[in-house]
């Protein structure tokens, strides 16, 4: 048992412990995942940004294209070719980012990149004039392949084209005598301001999905993403989606350097809103797994305790009982085969032989009526049949029942009856809790003499025995009513530990109570003082035959007579 119980109680620690690892990988895992998610959240927001700048690069290269391209799309078969005035884009390029800002300067170009010549539409200022002929014949001597025959200049601030934006083509010319395969040859374009750009992102904004529909779970990117798109220069040309502040999962793209730069972020507050997204709080769930955990495995190291004790219990109930029993059965049959012999000389001896085997006869059956008793009351089998008793006369009858179960061991028992006094009981089982209550009453109350007392108190039926022992410690007062509970294990101190826990049983089952009083009750009012004396109460439902008026009928007795 010992060996099952070490291992059980090792097994419960084991347990304990997985449950505190498990919930530490757990919170490992949700802390991963959350890093994993806000991080997706990043790269969602970034790849949001650069949705738009490639959208809206396209979307003007498409434009350009179709604007400058009559002019400068196909190249030139001659180095020598002349090349078209600017006022021919005037048609193509009213099309081209076109300014809502009213009184805004919009103008067509042309630059001859062989003699630097710059034509113009419209009236720039000088500086606006130097400043666009630089720019723009810069722009187009570095730029190389198929992606740099157009593009877009931003003025910087601080300069004659602060406030200007402009969309150029290159017109390139393939002659290999002359020139490089693809040199070029000239620049054609339009001079716009920055609303323009701005209105071109809010086209490509309203029509064009920056989240893949199986992230963004159907939701439009306007309610998810938030964006701001800024010029060179830092001007925000563009804010558009939800409201928000500063959020944790943004990001910044730009096309390259000098281009537009976009920001993106998802608020915290539609984060959710996404197919991924970071986990909810686990914290409060692990830490209520554990507990639970821990407690169920308190409860079972209590069961484990209580099992124990159990054990003990009956062993000490089988040690004590088997003792019990073999007192009385060797008197029995010391006493019979004394009858049987014929050792017996005269009829005195005979008859005290006789008596004494009744004597231990009666013990043996009253020992194993508790024991009974107390298997009907596991099994939740215990019945009594209560009915109007008057307990004066039943109660001096158990007294005298109760001498040859006392024996050797039997002290002056005092009776204090309420002659009137009624209560509701089963008088066999009434028998039974009286003489348990005496029986514990001699075997722990010392010398001194034992009173049984009843009386009718608050409308019911009290029954007292009363001793003079060294009294029972309040912590133990409850214990003495539970089954093969003994305060008291000496080993001259006979008892099974069952006798109080039969007259709870009975007690309960007749509706009333039980308890233990140390002093005594005519002293103290029943509040009890360790070591002095002990009183046990049984309370049943009853009350007095007569009025009030005639309440004044109670008895004295001692046994035996003095």
């Amino acid at each position: 048992m010992k060996s099952a119980s070490r291992y059980l109680t090792v097994l419960l620690g084991l347990t304990l412990g997985l449950a505190g690892l498990l919930g530490v990988e757990a919170l490992r895992a949700t802390r991963s995942h959350r890093v994993t998610a806000e991080r997706a959240l990043r790269d969602y927001a970034t790849v949001a940004g650069w949705e738009l700048v490639t959208a809206s690069d396209e979307r003007l290269q498409r434009e350009v294209s179709a604007a400058l391209g009559p002019v400068a799309g196909s190249p030139a078969a001659s180095p020598y070719d002349s090349l078209p005035p600017a006022a021919a884009l005037s048609p193509a390029a009213d099309s081209l980012l076109p300014c809502p800002m009213p009184g805004a300067e919009r103008f067509a170009f042309s630059v001859d990149l062989r003699t630097g010549a710059l034509a113009t539409t419209g009236h720039p200022s000088p500086a606006l004039t130097r400043w666009l002929a630089d720019t723009v014949s810069s722009e187009a001597r570095s730029a190389t392949g198929e992606s740099g025959r157009s593009g877009i200049v931003w003025g910087p601030p601080r300069s004659a084209g602060a406030g200007t934006v402009l969309a150029y083509a290159v017109k390139t010319v393939r002659y290999n005598g002359y020139a490089a395969h693809d040199a070029p040859l000239g620049v054609y374009g339009v001079a716009s301001c920055p609303a323009a750009v701005a209105a071109l992102l809010r086209q490509v904004l309203a029509s064009h999905p920056l989240l893949p529909a199986r992230v963004a779970g159907g939701i439009p990117s306007a309610a998810l993403v938030g964006l701001e798109a800024s010029d060179p220069s830092g001007r925000v040309l563009l804010r558009a989606g939800p409201a928000g502040g500063p959020s944790a999962y943004a990001g910044e793209v730009a096309a390259a350097p000098g281009s537009i730069a976009v920001r993106a972020w998802i608020p915290s507050a539609v984060a959710g809103r996404l197919v991924v997204t970071q986990p909810s709080a686990r914290l409060p769930l692990l830490l209520g797994l554990f507990a639970l955990t821990a407690g169920l495995t308190a409860v079972a190291a209590r069961q484990l305790r209580r099992e124990q004790e159990l054990v003990r219990l009956r062993h000490d109930f089988t040690s004590s009982v088997s003792h019990e029993l073999r007192t009385p059965l060797t008197q029995i049959l010391l006493y019979g085969e004394t009858l049987e012999l014929g050792r017996a000389a005269g009829d005195d001896a005979r008859r005290e032989a006789a008596g004494v085997i009744v004597q231990e006869a009666r013990r043996l059956a009253h020992l194993v009526e508790n024991v009974l008793q107390l298997s009907r009351a596991e099994r939740r089998m215990v019945r009594v049949a209560p009915s109007p008793v008057t307990l004066a006369p039943l109660l001096r009858e158990i007294v005298e029942r109760f001498a040859p179960l006392a024996g050797a061991d039997a002290v002056r028992i005092r009776t204090e009856l309420d002659e009137t006094l009624v209560a509701r009981a089963d008088a066999e089982a009434l028998h039974q809790i009286v003489i348990n209550l005496l029986d514990n009453a001699i075997k722990y109350g010392g010398r001194g003499p034992v009173t049984l007392r009843a009386c009718a108190r608050g409308g019911r039926a009290v029954i007292e025995v009363e001793d003079h022992g060294p009294g029972i410690a309040g912590s133990d007062r409850e214990r003495v009513w539970e089954p093969f509970v003994r305060l008291h294990r000496s080993g001259t101190t006979p008892g099974s530990g069952i006798g109080l826990a039969v007259v709870r049983e009975l007690v309960v089952a007749h509706g009333g109570v039980c308890r233990v009083e140390t002093g005594s009750p005519a002293d103290n009012g029943g509040s009890g003082v360790d070591g002095a004396g002990c009183t046990a109460v049984v309370e049943l439902p009853g009350g007095r035959l007569e009025p009030p008026a005639v309440q004044t009928r109670m008895s004295e007795a001692t046994w035996p007579a003095s």
